[in-house]
């Protein structure tokens, strides 16, 4: 039997969000003790949490205070819109506070630094299937500021012996993700209020949506291998946004009207991953898009944020 005190010292930043408290629920339910910092408070019982900004060097400090063995580091502003707006600002948060951890990290000698990345960070691919060897050519500052902090993780590993791992993620839903900006929200979402869903273009961009659960098993997976360098963890499986509201109308028994507006700035064209690496670690997303629609529409018709219930 494991004692406490054998047990790994566990930090998740940004574990007050979407992915990030469906991690640490999942790290909770196998006994692990969990530090959580984050702007907003924890939903999640069992945990030790900070409510901070992770950039200020007090809030920092208090979170490297345990001195965790591992760190999955979460926090990050992730709208790609914000970013094209407010590219300092993104920088500031999504690299030089992913300089600081790490250098943290270092300091107090944790073993792993899983860092959640994004495909975004490849750019468009013409596509072609995206692996952990595609150039990287990003289309906006949320893409760039993600490739930035992959290159601090990459010479973190290889300067000081940390196992970092990006993880790749393609676009993530699921139960939890009300107050998420995405399409399948706002997809949910005029379902709910009988609204029309805006598509960008024709709607025949491709994407690879990923269950949060088969999320967080590759965040586990990540660290429990000691993965060194970049992962794509992803469904393996691209779908339209045409496609996407097909499944949609399944989900929720019902119609979903569209409408189309230009492109914005930014917007891949297709989004086609590889999962080879991350299969070879073990890794096999579980859940397909049917399900995991008609589970987030379940969860999340309820939430005042998309409607009310039926």
């Amino acid at each position: 039997m494991t004692s406490d005190s054998e047990l790994p010292r566990i930090l998740v930043t940004g574990g007050s969000g979407f992915i990030g408290s469906a991690l640490v629920s999942s790290l909770v339910a196998q006994g692990l003790p969990v530090t959580v910092v984050d702007l907003l408070p924890c939903p999640v019982d069992g945990v030790a949490a900070i409510t901070g900004d992770l950039s200020t060097p007090d809030v920092l400090e208090a979170a490297l205070a345990e001195r965790p063995s591992v760190i999955f580091h979460l926090a990050a502003r992730t709208s790609v819109l914000q970013s094209v707006h407010d590219p300092q600002g993104v920088f500031h948060v999504n690299v030089a506070t992913t300089q600081a951890l790490l250098e943290g990290a270092r300091r107090i000698g944790a073993e792993a630094f899983v860092f959640a990345s994004t495909n975004a960070v490849v750019g468009e691919s013409g596509g072609r299937l995206i692996d952990e060897h595609s150039v990287l050519r990003p289309l906006t500052p949320y893409g760039a500021t993600k490739a930035a902090a992959e290159m601090l993780c990459s010479a973190y590993s290889a300067s000081y012996g940390i196992a970092a791992c990006s993880v790749r993620l393609t676009n993530v839903y699921g139960p939890g993700m009300d107050r998420k900006d995405t399409f399948v929200v706002r997809l949910l979402r005029a379902a709910a209020r009988g609204d029309a869903v805006t598509i960008y273009g024709d709607g025949l961009q491709q994407r690879d949506y990923l269950y949060v659960a088969d999320a967080v098993a590759g965040f586990e997976m990540a660290w429990r291998k000691r993965v060194i360098g970049p992962v794509i963890i992803g469904s393996g499986r691209s779908t339209s946004v045409v496609e996407l509201c097909d499944l949609g109308r399944e989900a929720v028994g019902g119609d979903i009207a569209t409408t189309s507006v230009a492109a914005p700035v930014g917007e891949m064209r297709a989004v086609r991953v590889d999962l080879g690496h991350a299969r070879s670690l073990g890794y096999s997303p579980q859940v397909r898009l049917q399900e995991g629609l008609r589970l987030t529409w379940e969860s999340l018709r309820p939430s005042p944020v998309i409607g009310r219930p039926a």
